[in-house]
């Protein structure tokens, strides 16, 4: 192929849309396409796995796309409005309850929170939607109970609201001694479109199918969700058989399984760096407790890697003052190993 064929305006603009928007599905193919050359049997291997992954799943996928779309199609998340009414303690509460089951993505968060400090939320209500927003909702818990299990997902859930709870009352602490007054950047707004949410919430439409807008706003939910998680997970599935393939359990059992503290400490900093997405993060970590990797470390690197994953952390990063972010991360780290120790104490009870 000639140099003047490669600088073509079609070739590139070729390229640059399969690293803007298929690029996970390039690395995915890029990494059997390389295995294919070293090790045909490894590449038949993972692929395999990752097709049968992707089938066992298959009915927890579906409801999770499901209750993805339904909530974006009712306007379910118009709810969370109403958890920021009311007494500062009862915000904070309220606040981490809505954060640990609200529809919201990392970074469909960021108007919604960019609304809540600019219009006057006390930041301990807004920090506790903060923290427990990007560990679950809806769709991660159906989908951690049929990758990990039953167990594992309600613990996940309880560390999330927990977490809110703590960092909410830290915050609460701090702000009454006259510390945090002015959370906010300077030139954030009051949330454009995502403000709109809290300043006049409308009404949930449970009847979606009855109006063709929201029907068409459903499927393409549907549709947007089904490819993000398609995407992600078969990346995660092809590490996950790699990881299986070439990892001795020893190893990880030296560095992350046992009851003591250091393997949910490792565990907490190393989900900070390695945390690829919170689907993602599911089958690895289902893979390197197979592998014997602590339950309790498990859940302090997913419950770190989810606050402090890179979207999460540069939400917080573009609204927020550094103080507030570095109160963030601390509280996050805080949180995840305490969640990591409980629950490794609950699987030994």
């Amino acid at each position: 192929m000639t140099d003047a064929t490669l600088s073509t305006p079609g070739l590139r603009s070729t390229l640059t849309y399969l690293w803007r928007d298929q690029r996970i599905w390039l690395v995915s193919a890029l990494i059997l396409a390389a295995l294919a050359v070293f090790d045909p049997t490894q590449a038949s291997d993972s692929a395999l796995f990752a097709g049968r992954a992707l089938l066992s799943t298959a009915p927890f996928l579906v409801l999770s796309i499901a209750i993805a779309a339904w909530a974006n199609a009712t306007g379910a998340d118009n709810l969370i409005a109403r958890a920021f009414t009311g007494a500062p303690l009862l915000m904070i509460g309220l606040g981490a309850l809505a954060g640990g089951i609200s529809p919201f993505c990392s970074c469909g968060v960021i108007p919604l929170i960019a609304a809540l400090l600019a219009m006057g939320v006390p930041l301990s209500a807004v920090m506790a939607f903060w923290l427990a927003s990007p560990i679950m909702d809806p769709s991660m818990f159906v989908l951690t109970m049929g990758v990990l299990d039953v167990e594992f997902a309600v613990a996940k859930t309880v560390a999330a609201i927990g977490l809110g709870l703590f960092g909410g009352a830290v915050v609460y602490v701090l702000a009454r001694g006259g510390a945090l007054s002015d959370p906010l950047r300077e030139g954030i707004g009051n949330g454009g479109c995502g403000g709109s949410k809290i300043r006049a919430p409308k009404p949930v439409v449970w009847r979606f199918w009855q109006d063709g807008e929201r029907r068409a706003k459903f499927g393409g939910t549907a549709l947007a969700t089904t490819l993000f998680l398609a995407t992600w997970l078969t990346l995660a599935f092809i590490l996950e058989s790699l990881m299986l393939a070439w990892i001795p359990a020893e190893m990880v059992t030296a560095a992350l399984g046992g009851e003591g503290l250091l393997p949910i400490v490792t565990a907490t900093l190393v989900g900070v760096p390695a945390y690829l997405n919170g689907y993602a993060a599911l089958p690895l970590v289902g893979g390197l407790i197979e592998q014997g990797m602590a339950p309790g470390a498990g859940m302090a690197f997913l419950v770190a890697g989810g606050v402090t994953s890179i979207p999460a952390a540069m939400a917080v990063w573009a609204l927020a003052k550094p103080q507030v972010f570095a109160l963030y991360i601390a509280l996050s780290l805080i949180g995840a190993f305490a969640s990591g120790l409980m629950f490794q104490l609950w699987t030994m009870a």
